[in-house]
């Protein structure tokens, strides 16, 4: 258990509604911040190794290596290198868990990652021209292939939820409670304020299931998504250093216990988080009657309670403080944003013990991690 890597100086942007705060925001412009003060944390704390590698998550940005571009703008220096990985809602998770794989090989002690998504300035893709025809926009690369079903992430949801009954009234009672506690919560002291935003900016105060049962469906006129119980395209970035006991003792931090990925069925993506559970708890013997906490990516409420109701996870310690419904979803931040939740709750006085974070990911795949507070 001692060689298990641990996350400390967890850190993330305010996260803003595309178009709006962060309207005019690269990735780099918001991810720099975030890696400098992590860093900032890191030094203000004694620990004075260098960083072996810093790697981030993004789905939509411009190519190019966001993770090494932000670095030289965080002022980490040109010996810091950098990547970028990309498993779509998946991918800051997806990040923390190759460094936590690294570090407790042996062969690196200490790793910044995280993920970052600008949605407002994510580069415009097209299709080549064929035969002198026009070029042809694509708002998303394909999921799966020719053959597989590929549906875009609301109208899968909506099927979730036919074929799990998940009614319309459930799923604005969920995000009711979602955006009420995020309203409720003080997020200050996990946030960098990026220029003059400070705070989330997706998060309205007096949200009620009768304001959210007026709102149309926003995928079909039988689908039962909507704006209020889904999240909003967003804009954000987080950051966490990955790191050994050793180095980090005498800082606050969350063991981490286990980590999972795995594929499900295209045609119903937000069931993916179920076998990645589900491997998590085969592999460390945890079962869901264990975990005190439970940050799971609510892309939309049908997933949360689809993946809630496979498993048997309590609802009340799912997403506790609120979550993307409320606060938005950075797509390539996102699986960082549940670990920086995580830590803010689980290493408040009295927190939880266990927490896991999760995510669904277009195309039929899960991710899930296992994390401890450390005495």
């Amino acid at each position: 258990m001692n060689s298990a890597p641990v996350l400390v100086a967890a850190r993330r942007s305010p996260i803003g509604n595309a178009g709006h705060g962060f309207a005019d925001l690269t990735t780099t412009d918001l991810a720099a911040p975030v890696l400098g003060e992590v860093d900032a944390v890191l030094r203000r704390s004694g620990i004075e190794a260098d960083v072996d590698d810093v790697i981030l998550g993004n789905c939509m940005g411009p190519g190019g290596n966001p993770a090494r571009i932000a670095a030289l703008a965080a002022g980490l220096g040109f010996s810091i290198p950098g990547v970028t990985v990309d498993r779509q809602c998946g991918s800051g998770l997806d990040a923390v868990m190759q460094a936590a794989l690294r570090v407790r090989s042996g062969n690196d002690t200490l790793i910044l990652a995280g993920g970052v998504e600008s949605a407002s300035t994510a580069s415009w893709r097209y299709w080549p021209p064929t035969s002198g025809g026009e070029l042809t926009r694509y708002t998303r690369a394909p999921f799966a292939p020719q053959g597989f079903a590929d549906p875009d992430m609301g109208c899968a949801a909506d099927d979730l939820a036919r074929l799990r009954g998940i009614s319309r009234e459930r799923q604005d009672a969920y995000a009711t409670r979602s955006h009420t506690l995020a309203a409720a919560s003080d997020f200050s002291s996990e946030i960098v304020p990026i220029g003059a935003v400070a705070a989330d900016q997706r998060i309205r105060r007096g949200m009620t299931e009768a304001r959210l049962a007026r709102l149309r469906p926003s995928f079909g006129v039988d689908g039962t998504a909507t704006a209020g119980n889904s999240c909003g395209i967003s804009d954000g970035s987080a950051v966490l250093a990955v790191t050994t006991a050793s180095l980090a003792q005498g800082m606050p931090a969350l063991r981490i216990l286990g980590t999972a990925v795995a594929g499900s069925d295209p045609a119903l993506p937000g069931l993916g988080p179920v076998p990645a559970i589900r491997s998590l708890f085969a592999k460390t013997g945890i079962g869901a009657s264990d975990l005190g906490i439970v940050e799971i990516t609510e892309a939309f409420a049908s997933v949360v309670l689809a993946v809630s109701d496979e498993l048997g996870l309590d609802e009340s310690i799912i997403c506790p403080q609120g979550g993307a419904i409320a606060m938005g979803h950075p797509w390539g931040a996102s699986g960082a944003v549940l670990l920086v939740r995580l830590a803010s709750q689980m290493l408040a006085d009295g927190g939880p013990e266990l927490g896991l974070a999760a995510c669904a990911i277009g195309g039929g795949q899960g991710i899930a991690m296992l994390v401890e507070r450390v005495s």
